[in-house]
């Protein structure tokens, strides 16, 4: 449902930022995405959401090439960026509406999932207020409620839980489970290691570009016994043995 097909990414200083990533998370999988900052996490991110195009590689969506049908692809997922600062002119309600029609969400579902979801992350009487006056945590909850209200079968998500206080964090966990259970599929990029232990059916660990192990954690803590999924984070990620 998320492929990544021999991903990689140089940039025009001639900087290899992502080397040969592919993997596949299928319908009913919560993966996790795990690395050191500038492991390569978001651009990773950025070439499956069509953000970035690959120097090599594709990124395929729901079964569509986000290079060669990018209409269809973005249409099959969610995606929450690292930076909820955008087009903060507007109220709440105005984001959500044109967030809404740009996705030819119909009337009566768009009003049933923005009630839905603010009553859920508690933001339904901010919707009125222009996101400019909304703290940091408001704002990331409004581009969560943002990103689902076409309801896609695939959520990309790049650090979601950032600012978020408790109660919202453990919404998005319970809707993350919730989709992932109705046959659909979630990855998230995250620096919260106990966040992917608590959720993830599978982690991704990436480091200097390229995927240095995948699996369950059940499977990182058999093949690194006595080890905490911290330990084992740093082990792979720092050269250290």
């Amino acid at each position: 449902m998320i492929e990544a097909r021999s991903l990689s990414m140089i940039y025009g200083n001639g900087h290899q930022a992502v080397d040969d990533v592919s993997f596949n998370i299928k319908a009913g999988e919560i993966v996790g995405f795990a690395g050191p900052n500038g492991a390569g996490k978001t651009t990773v991110i950025k070439m499956l959401t069509g953000i970035l195009q690959p120097t090599e590689g594709t990124a395929v969506i729901n079964g569509y090439d986000i290079g060669k049908d990018p209409i269809n692809a973005k249409k099959s997922f969610a995606y929450i960026a690292d930076n909820p600062d955008i087009l903060i002119q507007l109220t709440g309600l105005e984001y959500l509406n044109f967030i809404a029609d740009m996705y030819e969400v119909p009337e009566d579902m768009r009003k049933e999932k923005i009630d839905t979801l603010s009553e859920r992350f508690g933001m339904k009487d901010e919707l009125g207020t222009q996101m400019r006056e909304y703290s940091h945590g408001m704002r990331q909850k409004l581009m969560v409620i943002s990103a689902l209200i076409h309801n896609p079968p695939a959520w990309i998500l790049d650090e979601p839980m950032t600012g978020l206080d408790p109660s919202a964090a453990f919404e998005l966990k319970q809707m993350m489970r919730e989709h992932a259970r109705a046959g659909n599929a979630v990855l998230f990029s995250t620096h919260v290691l106990e966040v992917a232990e608590q959720l993830c059916d599978r982690i991704l660990i990436i480091n200097n570009g390229k995927i240095v192990t995948e699996g369950t954690i059940e499977f990182l803590r058999l093949n690194n016994p006595g080890m905490s999924l911290e330990e084992i984070f740093v082990k792979l990620t720092s050269g250290r043995r």
